[in-house]
């Protein structure tokens, strides 16, 4: 049966946009710290944090029972003249949910709830307002489904006066409500009274670790999982000074622009792009369909050009936000929607669907020769340019990251190589737009051919559907048979802090090998279980300090700024370093 649907494609596509969307935009909940009014020099000042949370949500507690949920947790910054006498998390609920392996009760925090605060005042304090940063992390949930932890930003700010003046006190009935004198003691010693030293500074003496590195030369870096083999050849590269050059090391400003624009052009051969070309013409409207070749070739240029932009764009924001290309695509409901949608396309080269957009041109800015619209046009160079993401996705983060180190080093024009990139990748687009209005008229060879695109399209979909089977399946890691493994590598040798590491290298004058895991990187329990087990490699790393740094969220410090330093991407990520000394 032919079902005559474009609507099909839309729907695909919203419904990727939106597994996308609920992938990277957990629920978001709303605070307002608030402080009871005035604080006189050396006294105490009650403070409250209200959070707010979509309906139907809740989050885990302070203290949750199940080992794999993530703590609601509140951490401050050290403030001159501020420290953090106590904190009061309200009364957990029992919430009972019907999911196979929950069978005790969670205690979690409703919809709304307050943290209470009390911040002592130094008596050296003159007066004014002092502006006291602090850090909530959390885990949103309902009934079926538990979200990625986020972290939101706060700050109070404490109008100080001095000591024996008058304190003007506000109404404080959410004050009241929290029980004030039950709570418990931060955990972070480092909030007494303390100028900030950095903006690394924190519990574990980020700053002074980080320091510690300038003392060392890093010989190698690689990350993901690695066989036996592949890890061998890391350590052997590192220590004998062999590493792979980059595609664009030693070359001058003309010869780069010409590999990214060939890598570019070259990237309209991989099977994400190139088995789309004849539905995007049809879909457009290019091709015989455009009316003439100068419309085609306007109608391909406008789809190639919405590529360029969108490459441009995307690598400016990577580069300017210091972030991770390729967020969007480590998304498993982004990819298990690409891989629904390249079936649907391909169904539709098998002549299963038929997919047609061309009722609605009139509606978009279509001519008159009833050909597609520019509007069209653009809106899908748009769409293809993040559908291929899989097949380029290599090509682009090569170039963003040589792009982010010249503009780093103060290369201004190094932000234009993405859209340079994605002009290569354009140019194709508005020669076969006007080139195959002179093809000759369709007969049983251009079925067979599509049909054998159909066969590419399929094995694309097969490809995008293991990628996120893929995705789905690292997340099914037990945080404690991480932890388990990580101890177990402890007790074996491995240093747990990244200074005391370095600092035993430094005083045995050993190499290091620097471990970055999270408890929800299911390649790290892989790691530890299979090649860092493997005997050959244990023999290798003999004569290594071996240090596990845990990097659990690496947007946050000092895991963000260790892995911005060794160019880190994602978790496991392996650095081997030596003492200059």
């Amino acid at each position: 049966m032919r079902l005559r649907t474009p609507w099909l494609v839309l729907g695909l596509w919203s419904l990727v946009s939106w597994g996308a969307s609920a992938q990277l935009r957990a629920p978001a909940a709303s605070v307002a710290p608030i402080v009871e009014g005035e604080a006189a020099a050396g006294g105490t000042v009650r403070a409250a944090l209200l959070v707010t949370l979509p309906e139907g949500f809740h989050v885990q507690s302070n203290k949750p029972r199940d080992p794999l949920l993530v703590a609601t947790e509140l951490t401050f910054d050290p403030t001159e003249g501020v420290s953090v006498e106590e904190i009061v998390f309200p009364t957990p609920i029992e919430l009972k949910l019907n999911i196979a392996g929950f069978d005790e009760p969670l205690a979690v925090f409703e919809r709304d709830f307050s943290i209470g605060v009390r911040f002592a005042i130094a008596s050296t304090v003159a007066g004014g307002e002092i502006v006291v940063p602090a850090h909530l992390r959390y885990q949103a949930c309902n009934d079926t489904v538990c979200f990625a932890p986020k972290n939101v930003d706060v700050q109070w700010t404490v109008r100080v006066v001095p000591a024996g003046t008058a304190i003007a006190r506000q109404p404080g009935d959410v004050l009241d409500r929290i029980a004030f004198g039950r709570g418990e003691a931060p955990a972070q010693a480092a909030i007494s009274i303390a100028p900030r030293i950095s903006s690394l500074s924190g519990p574990d003496g980020a700053a002074a670790e980080l320091a510690s590195l300038d003392n060392f030369t890093v010989l190698g870096t690689t990350g993901g999982y690695l066989g036996s083999d592949d890890f061998l050849t890391f350590i052997h590269n590192a220590e004998n000074g062999v590493r792979e050059a980059g595609l664009f090391e030693g070359r001058g400003p003309l010869a780069i622009l010409l590999i990214v624009f060939l890598g570019g052009l070259a990237l309209n051969l991989t099977p994400c792009v190139l088995p789309m070309i004849p539905i995007n013409l049809a879909i457009i409207g290019a091709g015989t369909r455009a009316g003439s070749r100068g419309r085609g070739f306007l109608l391909g240029g406008a789809y190639g050009a919405a590529m360029a932009l969108v490459y441009g764009v995307l690598g400016l924001v990577v580069i300017l936000t210091a972030g991770t290309f390729g967020t969007i695509n480590a998304s498993p409901w982004f990819n298990l929607g690409i891989a629904m949608l390249f079936v649907a396309l391909a169904l539709a080269m098998f002549d299963v669907i038929t997919i047609d957009f061309s009722r609605f041109s009139s509606g978009i800015g279509a001519g008159a020769t009833g050909g597609g619209s520019f509007l069209l046009a653009f809106s899908m160079g748009a769409v293809a340019a993040l559908l291929a993401g899989a097949c380029v996705a290599p090509v682009v983060i090569q170039v963003v990251l040589f792009s982010s180190n010249l503009y780093a080093a103060g290369t201004t024009i190094a932000l234009a190589l993405p859209f340079f990139l994605g002009v290569g990748m354009a140019v194709p687009w508005p020669i076969a737009g006007a080139g195959l209005a002179a093809l000759p008229k369709p007969g049983a060879w251009m079925v067979q051919v599509k049909q054998v695109f159909g066969v590419f399209i399929l094995a694309t979909a097969v490809y995008y559907g293991y990628v996120a089977y893929g995705l789905f399946s690292d997340r099914w890691v037990d945080a404690s048979e991480v932890n388990a493994s990580v101890q177990e590598k402890l007790l074996a040798g491995w240093h747990p802090s990244l200074a005391e590491g370095l600092a035993t290298a430094t005083r045995e004058s050993k190499p290091v090998l620097i471990d970055m895991w999270a408890t929800w990187c299911k390649n790290c329990l892989t790691m530890d279980k299979t090649t860092l087990k493997d005997p050959a490699v244990r023999a290798a790393l003999d004569g290594y300090v071996k240090i596990k740094f845990q990097a659990e969220d690496p947007d946050r410090q000092p895991a963000r700024a260790v892995m911005q330093r060794f160019d880190a991407i994602g978790l496991p990520a392996y650095v081997i370093l030596k003492p200059e000394n």
